[in-house]
């Protein structure tokens, strides 16, 4: 493989590395307020960067097409850059939008976090190139701070209105830990998570299925999340207690009930998981999980054949509980399994598929890892 000094002539400055996530539970809470329950993934996004003084962007990657992708800072904006460049070209002409004094770089990239399965291949990338230029131009910003920043590029430059806790997982969560964010004024609290000493294993299965969150599916729930809050007169979805569900759906349009009961019910399961999280009773949450698919599929409508039958066949074959992770439209499930199970639960799913005629899905066992960091 291409490194650094043979693509660019020049050894790098430093190396930094920003995971991807699974989340346990919250999903499509986090753009209403509410609340979420990440744990990093041990996969990440490595990055390799030296700065320049010429306004220039130099961007390679290992799971790119060889070439490297050049840019000025002074013609970036949002639409101009296409294909995988647009994420680290994203956070630096952010940065840049918010006043912070930052040159080009060359930058290089290497990654094993999959691609288009849920799992924040994107938030990796740009937290990753926020880390580098963090070090690299001396910002002083902190790890929330570059969340933000990196959000924002998501938001303004590639144009998928997504909420903030990919991005936060990536740069807050800590190794052993899942990551508890209130999402509306980023208050965080580190949950730790002993799978091994509970007998558990936490089954990542990612479906091949690709999926495009900028496609406008996931503007449109949004969209119909924030309408419903204004029709209720609430500042955000988050607002509405569990006990005056049923009479405030009565007040809505059909079309937007079973988005604010998903959103609602799924910042409930957050509130229980913690509960037994706290008590220690790690394999209470399987039910929780379930149930949370269960109104992906049936109220948000976010799920699809592939990640419903993964999520059917573990629970079938012995998981105390699985739901599908990420934004939806395919990618990946998580299922809670003993740790004698794994195998079992896996080639239970690999089998479904093949009858089913699917892809062969991946699949691997997730331990909680460390944030975004300088190697």
């Amino acid at each position: 493989m291409n490194d650094f000094q043979t693509v660019y002539g020049a050894a790098p400055e430093g190396a930094w590395a920003a995971p991807g996530r699974v989340n346990l539970i919250g999903e499509h809470t986090d753009y209403n307020d509410g609340f979420v329950l990440p744990i990093a993934l041990p996969h990440h996004v490595r990055a390799e960067a030296r700065r320049r003084d010429d306004g220039v962007l130099r961007l390679w990657s290992a799971q790119g097409d060889g070439e490297v992708v050049e840019l000025r800072l002074d013609g970036l904006a949002p639409g101009a850059v296409a294909g995988w460049a647009k994420y680290p070209a994203a956070v630096v002409w952010t940065l840049r939008q918010a006043g912070h004094r930052v040159g080009g770089a060359d930058l290089w990239f290497d990654s094993d976090v999959p691609t288009g399965a849920g799992l924040s291949s994107s938030a990796a990338l740009e937290c990753a190139v926020g880390v580098a230029y963090n070090d690299l131009y001396g910002l002083g910003l902190t790890a929330p701070e570059l969340a933000l920043l990196a959000q924002k590029a998501e938001n303004d430059f590639v144009g998928v209105p997504c909420g903030v806790m990919d991005q936060m997982a990536s740069m807050c969560c800590a190794e052993g830990s899942a990551l508890l964010l209130d999402t509306r004024d980023l208050g965080q609290r580190q949950v730790p998570i002993d799978l091994a000493g509970a007998g558990l294993r936490l089954l990542v299965i990612d479906t091949r299925v690709k999926h495009d969150l900028a496609d406008g599916a996931y503007a449109e729930l949004r969209a119909g999340c924030e309408r419903a809050a204004e029709l209720l007169g609430l500042p955000a979805l988050r607002d509405l207690p569990a006990d005056g569900l049923d009479a405030a759906l009565g007040r809505l349009p059909a079309e937007l009930r079973p988005l604010v009961r998903h959103v609602v019910t799924e910042d409930g399961r957050v509130q229980q998981a913690i509960r037994l999280l706290d008590a220690g009773d790690l394999a209470g949450i399987g039910p929780i999980l379930t149930a949370g698919h269960a109104s992906l599929r049936d109220d948000y409508r976010v799920s699809c054949p592939e990640t419903d039958l993964a999520a059917d066949t573990a629970v079938a074959a012995g998981a105390l509980g699985a739901r599908m992770t990420g934004g939806g439209f395919g990618g990946s499930v998580i299922a809670l399994v003993a740790a004698e199970l794994l195998d079992t639960v896996a080639g239970a799913v690999a089998a479904a598929f093949a009858d089913a005629g699917y892809a062969a899905p991946r699949a691997f066992a997730a331990t909680p890892a460390a944030g975004a960091r300088r190697l």
